[in-house]
């Protein structure tokens, strides 16, 4: 896969773009040198300019205390080339598994200056610092993060967009339905106006 290759920096007013999907999340945080990722559905961009989104992350996930004191979340926008690593890490918790990152099967990497794990094979790679809501966190599970930087695989993002016309079916989003359930996202659809 080595999407490290291909990537390019995003403008983070941008960013909410690789989102638009409706792709299941990877959401990574990093506290102290502590690293933990899993994935999430309930992933979705809130405001435009700046790009901003929410998360939700139950309480009894490793993620979420890292993710609190740090202050920074990561959301990795995975393809089905990474399909099989991405349900193992949202089947077992680094809290009964510790080395839950190194047994998944994915290669792991940190852009800029972020510490947080991302997994080769996603298109999109967005980090956010957290927006507190203390309410919403505690009632909801839900956090709200403002994008500080971006990046996307050139290989199907370019000019602002993403574009699945012509690249390797393994290069498109995932998306979760229940179970082991995922689908690929499909064809596009043009010439409606």
């Amino acid at each position: 896969m080595i999407t490290f290759d291909h990537l390019i920096a995003v403008d983070p007013g941008k960013a909410y773009r690789l989102m638009n999907l409706g792709a299941t999340g990877l959401v990574s945080a990093e506290h102290n040198g502590v690293t933990g990722m899993m994935p999430a559905t309930w992933v979705c961009p809130l405001d435009l300019s700046p790009t901003r989104a929410t998360a939700v992350i139950a309480k009894d996930h490793f993620t979420r205390p890292l993710i609190e004191k740090s202050g920074y979340f990561a959301i990795g926008v995975p393809t089905v080339a990474i399909a099989k690593e991405l349900f193992y890490l949202g089947s077992v918790s680094k809290n009964e598994e510790p080395q839950k990152l190194e047994k998944s099967g994915a290669t792991f990497f940190t852009l800029g200056d972020y510490r947080m794990p991302l997994a080769d094979g996603c298109l999109g790679y967005l980090i956010f610092r957290v927006i507190p809501e203390p309410h919403n966190e505690e009632a909801y599970d839900l956090f709200i993060g403002e994008c500080v930087a971006a990046w996307a695989d050139k290989r199907v993002y370019s000019d602002n967009h993403i574009d699945f016309s012509a690249v390797d079916p393994e290069l498109r989003t995932l998306h979760y339905v229940a179970g082991s359930h995922f689908f690929g996202l499909g064809d596009e659809v043009k010439g409606l106006d």
